[in-house]
């Protein structure tokens, strides 16, 4: 016959492929029942599990530049939904480090004129009594209210435009300051003409050729101040309504001194317990309002807008996980492809199964458990190359550090192997469903 030619996989073919038993392997089992010991035909029949996972081994190796084909197509959709997963996870990890930095315990509490009223017709509030207000609010470890202005300022003959912020000695405790040289303002600098510099402002005074120094004079409006501290860089952060590098810190009392009617615009307030963030914003607000009738306050919530981050990360990463899924889904349609192709192909080999003894189920488990090979092979190798892909991404954006995702690799490989069984079922059925005179007919 023609299927015995060198060149077939059939010539091969024994009772055990074809899912039968050979003639050592079947031992049958005695069954008591009625008092009557009789034979069970079915031990043991059936190719052993051995046999099951070498044979589909074996067929793929004969498919050739098809099987590995699909099996890249699995590979390169495993590999985007692993890359991917694990890109957005370490973005997430990124951005919530880059805000947490920004102090995730601070209240920002705003002070605002109403709308359409005139400035002129409210009155200036200055001071503020932190002790009251921490007794009122015991949560509150520390709070600064702050009062910002432009102003020009001279040192050694160069004017500079730069913001004076009015604070007192908690501010540095509020913000977590650190000081490049010289002191902070303490309590005892109340009435006195000091002042602390940021990091930018002496940078820009620098570039232009003047050296600053502690104990240098600088001007502001009609008076002179003497530096007395140079703060370190802290960076930008949107919480703050004024940057501490681009400002200038004198005490709150000499702000007096260079603007006639100082307003306190907002109250830089630390939380000690995280979990009590908008309890503490809301008492603080109620005790603002009763401190400042006739003003506006309101109160950010740092917290609010980190769970917001983190849900606008966890978005996006289940977004680039659903570009990785369209990817497999192709991957899937491949797999079938090949499997279809395949059954087609060996639709004699089936008959010839069948004839031997073969039941449909055997024939269903051999081409299911192929696309269950091909889809496991493609998903650990896709997966590996993931992991590399998004470990070089990590490591060449300047992110911090890589952190692997825990929903990575049991989504990518789970989801690469799931869709090799889906897409391979509907061909092991069709071939299942086959009878050998068909199989051998239509051959």
């Amino acid at each position: 016959m023609s299927w015995r030619n060198r060149d077939s996989p059939l010539r091969r073919l024994t009772l055990r492929d074809a899912g039968m038993p050979g003639p050592r392997s079947v031992r049958p089992r005695r069954v008591r029942h009625a008092g009557t010991t009789v034979a069970s035909p079915q031990s043991g029949y059936g190719p052993s599990w051995r046999q099951l996972l070498r044979e589909p081994l074996e067929n793929l190796r004969l498919l050739g530049r098809r099987a590995v084909l699909a099996l890249l197509g699995i590979a390169v959709g495993c590999m985007a939904v692993v890359a991917l997963l694990n890109i957005g996870h370490n973005a997430q990890r990124e951005a919530m480090s880059v805000f947490k930095g920004m102090g995730s315990d601070l209240l920002v509490a705003n002070v605002r004129m109403p709308t359409g009223s005139r400035s002129e017709a409210l009155p200036n509030i200055a001071t503020l009594d932190i002790g009251a207000l921490r007794r009122a609010v015991p949560d509150i470890t520390a709070a600064a209210p702050v009062i910002p202005t432009s102003m020009e300022v001279r040192l050694k003959g160069h004017v500079l435009s730069a913001i004076t912020l009015g604070s007192g000695a908690e501010l540095p405790g509020v913000l977590d300051l650190g000081l490049a040289r010289g002191r902070f303002l303490s309590r005892y600098d109340t009435h006195s003409t000091h002042a602390v510099l940021g990091a930018n402002v002496v940078n820009e005074w620098e570039n232009a050729g003047v050296q600053v120094a502690l104990g240098d004079t600088i001007q502001i409006g009609g008076y002179l101040f003497q530096i007395i501290g140079i703060l370190q860089p802290e960076g930008q952060n949107p919480l703050l309504p004024v940057s501490p590098d681009d400002a200038i810190l004198l005490p709150m009392e000499s702000m007096r001194r260079i603007i006639p009617a100082p307003q306190i615009t907002s109250v830089l307030l630390r939380n000690a317990n995280s979990s009590t963030l908008s309890q503490t914003a809301s008492r603080a607000r109620h005790w603002l309002e009763d401190k400042m009738p006739n003003f506006d306050v309101s109160v950010q919530v740092p917290r609010l807008l980190l769970d917001g981050m983190a849900r606008q990360s966890r978005l996006f990463s289940w977004l680039l996980a659903g570009l990785g899924g369209v990817a497999l889904l192709v991957g899937g349609i491949g797999i079938m492809n090949v499997m279809v192709m395949n059954v087609a192909e060996r639709r004699r080999e089936i008959g010839v199964r069948m004839a031997l003894g073969a039941r449909p189920k055997d024939i269903a488990r051999l081409f299911l458990l192929e696309a269950v090979v091909l889809s496991a092979a493609g998903a650990l190798s896709g997966s590996a190359v993931g992991l590399i892909a998004a470990w070089v991404f990590v490591h060449y954006s300047g992110w911090s550090s890589f952190a692997l995702s825990p929903a990575a690799l049991p989504l990518g490989i789970g989801s690469a192997i799931a869709t090799g069984l889906f897409f391979g079922l509907s061909p092991a059925m069709a071939a299942a469903r086959l009878t050998p005179v068909q199989a051998l007919r239509d051959a």
